[in-house]
């Protein structure tokens, strides 16, 4: 559903004006409505349009309860989850917990990945692309082996 990257600043109430491209994916489906919380991995929001959420949701909810791995899931992904919805002019208001989380400040990054969107502080995300990005050209980045199965 989602993919590719936007540069977009946050206003100084903390909304985010949500990229036309995604607007319109979602305005597709009906949806107005985001759930964001933390990735576990990552120093960035996840952003979930609220049918893929309900997957994410139902998912976690099935861990067993007696796992202290599942538990600790639960905790990061839904004990931060949060609703947001679009207003008029497709903005979302970003929790401000969430933001200081992950240190997202004004300029942010979007990432679309498919089934969520991922939402990263400017330079946080320059810094760790270029990270990244130096590592798979060398093969030695975690995903050199994925990405070379892909044959891209």
């Amino acid at each position: 559903m989602f993919r590719g990257f936007n540069a977009v600043t946050i206003d100084v109430k903390g909304r985010l004006a949500v990229p036309a491209r995604f607007r319109e994916l979602l305005g597709a489906r009906d949806v107005n409505t985001l759930i964001m919380t933390i990735s576990p991995w990552d120093r960035c929001i996840w952003a979930y349009a609220l049918p893929e959420w309900e997957e994410i949701d139902a998912k976690l909810h099935a861990l067993p309860a007696a796992d202290p791995e599942a538990r600790m899931a639960k905790r990061v992904v839904l004990g931060h989850a949060t609703d947001c919805a679009l207003d008029a002019q497709g903005r979302i208001l970003m929790p401000q917990e969430l933001r200081e989380l992950v240190g997202i400040d004004r300029r942010t990054v979007v990432l679309g990945l498919g089934n969520k969107l991922e939402l990263w502080d400017d330079q946080v995300w320059q810094r760790r692309r270029g990270e990244w990005l130096t590592e798979v050209a060398a093969g030695t980045a975690p995903t050199s082996a994925v990405l070379a199965s892909l044959s891209l």
